[in-house]
């Protein structure tokens, strides 16, 4: 019997040394390490590292060894450590699932005793520091703070006189776009002042790696997907965060992501449909290379208008949507309770204040109030958080807790303009009620078919369809099919596949319904003798790489629901072919001060070498007008800006439409959901 033991790390180990799988600081090329609770059998330790088996490896003549011991040992050698037989790594198998189970449920400890005296099995270490334990998200959480720009910086606030001569760190670019990057970008949000003076000195983006755990390797990252190479966006884009999802739980990805690398496969340069079939990948490990938006760097000091004091606690207004506070409660003793309720709302990201709870830390200074946005705790982006990440930031503070928060105006005080200005908005009447009065020709690339189905068939047979969508649901999405069931009488046809969107049966439009209206009208038609159906279907043309066999086999995999994906939905690209007389689209009023830019960017528009192009919302710039309205997302189509078609515009037509609105415009988008992946 042995019992192996693991040096916990030490107390000033730090982000970059510590494994981020065991938890140890040991080199790369050596095997993992655990403090193991009780003695292992001999029957499962590794005869090469005298360690418990890690990814055990049985070899012809009867003997097994870690996968990383063997191979790193017939690197040099060519015979068996213990018998000296003949023996090639190729010749080796992985252990029995049962030995596989008995290792993995091996007692292990937390290797940050200090902090944590959790203990677990084996298999359960790695999601444990990185969901669970608390020096670990410490040690995370410190490195965050020392690569990325500080909140002042985000904001592009003067709070803080060193932050306009701030350097960034090595991983951190600075962008400066004063102009388009690409063919086909406009930037509203890089406008210029009335002389000629940029408003912003930079934009900075900052490339990190976000790496996500899941004890399910096929569970869902909980992110909706935009772009590719076969799309205007160019990018993969992240449009939303799923909530509740792994990816929300982490806290670390944000809407307008753009996605570079997915486990060292580059996304750079692949269609759409194959990008999301590496996002769905099974695996429980996914490591995310992302450029993430960070804002305006803060003018330079020559630039800048005198000010208040930078230490003045004042509220500012910011943007369209209220004031700015900042806040700061000091507790007597670090468990002292602030008395904040924390909830989310379902039509808006974020954490908001609920309550306030009497007698407690924060009714008694009066400074936070009820629906305040939680912007950032103690320089803590919290404006795509959660009200249990913002827990676990309270709780980690010593005896200053520093908010920062946004309040919208009360709409009782405010009246006309200044209510559409602050005040959440209401449901508005136009909202997804109208059909798109704007003709335009779909994205080069993607087109679609209508097709007809007649059938005869016997009352009492049913069509044999599943539907979702309906202008009733949130994107407000046609009716289309889900599912084409083998016993109905459209499977047997075979015109009609999964992802159609239906248009009408027996002449009865269907395109402008709710779900549940929909499922009434098909219910009653199905009960007749003949059936005329007519359905619309999508196709997208993608470049060819690597052989269409592959391609072929990406989209079947990806187009065709699981047999108990009841949530099944198509790809976003799927959307794109639909002809405009299909579309549902919103107008989106934003407002701002002269001094500010729209705050986000848009590629499309007419080229010569594509023809026209519509134009899509391709970054949405934190801290800005269209960040905190919130409507607007990476992928929504434009297709016309104060009512004035986008049809037929190029770059220099769009641009100055946009920088003559100074202070209001009205957008109207049709909006499509993101593939979840």
């Amino acid at each position: 019997m042995t019992e192996p033991k693991a040096s916990p790390p030490a107390g000033g180990v730090t982000w970059a040394r510590v494994c981020k799988e065991c938890g140890q600081c040991h080199d790369g090329r050596d095997s993992h390490l655990f403090e193991y609770q009780d003695e292992v059998d001999d029957e499962l330790v590794c005869h090469i590292c005298l360690q418990p088996l890690l990814q055990p490896m049985d070899t012809p003549c009867g003997h097994t060894y870690c996968f990383h011991c063997l191979s790193n040992f017939l690197h040099d050698q060519d015979f068996c450590p213990v018998d000296r037989q003949r023996l090639q790594l190729q010749q080796c198998r992985a252990s029995s699932l049962l030995v596989r189970n008995l290792l993995d449920k091996l007692a292990v400890l937390c290797p940050f005793r200090s902090e944590c005296q959790q203990s677990m099995q084996r298999c359960e270490l790695q999601p444990h520091l990185h969901n669970r334990c608390p020096a670990f998200r410490r040690l995370r959480e410190e490195a965050e703070r020392r690569k990325r720009p500080s909140w002042n910086e985000l904001k592009g606030s003067k709070s803080d006189g060193d932050l306009a001569d701030a350097k960034s760190t090595p991983i951190t670019r600075t962008s400066q776009l004063s102009g388009p990057s690409e063919p086909g970008l406009v930037n509203p949000a890089f406008e210029e002042g009335e002389d000629d003076t940029p408003l912003r000195s930079s934009l900075v983006a900052e490339a990190t790696v976000v790496e996500l755990f899941r004890e399910d390797p096929d569970e869902d990252l909980g992110l909706r997907i935009v772009g590719g190479k076969d799309t205007p966006l160019g990018n993969i884009v992240i449009q939303e965060i799923v909530r509740d999802s792994l990816a929300a739980r982490d806290g670390k990805l944000a809407p307008g992501d753009h996605i570079l690398e997915v486990n060292d496969v580059s996304l750079a340069s692949i269609p759409h449909s194959r990008a999301i079939s590496v996002l769905r990948q099974s695996c429980s490990r996914v490591r995310l290379t992302v450029m993430q938006e960070k804002g305006f760097k803060p003018r330079p000091e020559h630039l800048v208008q005198p000010s208040a004091s930078p230490q003045s606690q004042s509220p500012t207004p910011n943007q369209n949507h209220g004031t700015i506070i900042q806040v700061t409660l000091v507790k007597r003793e670090r468990s002292e309770p602030l008395g904040i309720k924390l909830i989310r709302k379902s039509e808006e990201p974020g954490v908001f204040i609920l309550d306030l709870l009497p007698g407690g830390l924060a009714a008694k200074d009066g400074k936070l109030r009820n629906n305040d946005k939680v912007l950032g705790i103690n320089g803590q982006d919290l404006r795509h958080g959660t009200p249990e990440s913002a827990a676990q930031i309270i709780q980690a503070c010593e005896m200053r807790v520093n908010f920062v928060v946004m309040r919208l105006p009360d709409v009782s005080e405010e009246g006309g303009e200044g209510q559409s200005r602050g005040a959440r908005r209401v449901p508005e009447p136009q909202y997804f009620k109208r059909r798109s009065e704007y003709m335009k020709e779909p994205p080069v690339g993607f087109s679609s078919q209508e097709k007809t189905v007649n059938l005869k068939k016997e009352p009492r047979h049913s069509l044999g369809i599943t539907i979702a969508g309906g202008r009733d649901c949130r994107s407000r999405l046609p009716v289309y099919i889900t599912s084409v069931q083998p016993v109905g009488c459209l499977h047997r046809d075979g015109t009609v596949k999964t992802g159609d969107v239906l248009l009408s049966i027996n002449d009865i439009d269907l395109t402008h319904l709710t779900y549940n209206e929909a499922v009434t009208i098909l219910k009653t038609q199905a009960a007749q003798n003949t059936i005329t159906l007519r359905v619309i279907q999508t196709f997208a043309e993608e470049e060819e790489q690597d052989g269409e066999s592959n391609t072929r086999e990406d989209m079947d995999t990806l187009e065709g629901p699981k047999e108990d994906d009841i949530n099944w939905a198509p790809l976003w690209t799927s959307w794109l072919g639909l002809p405009s007389c299909i579309h549902w689209c919103r107008d989106i009023m934003l407002m701002k001060t002269n001094s500010e830019s729209w705050g986000f960017s848009i590629v499309g528009g007419y080229e010569e070498s594509r023809g026209q192009q519509p134009f899509f919302i391709k970054t949405i710039v934190p801290g800005t007008p269209a960040h905190f309205d919130g409507r607007l997302k990476c992928g929504d189509e434009i297709v016309a800006v104060n009512g004035v078609t986008t049809v037929g515009m190029n770059n220099s037509s769009l641009i100055p439409m946009l920088k003559l609105q100074k202070n209001k415009v009205t957008l109207t988008v049709v909006s499509w959901p993101g593939s979840l992946v």
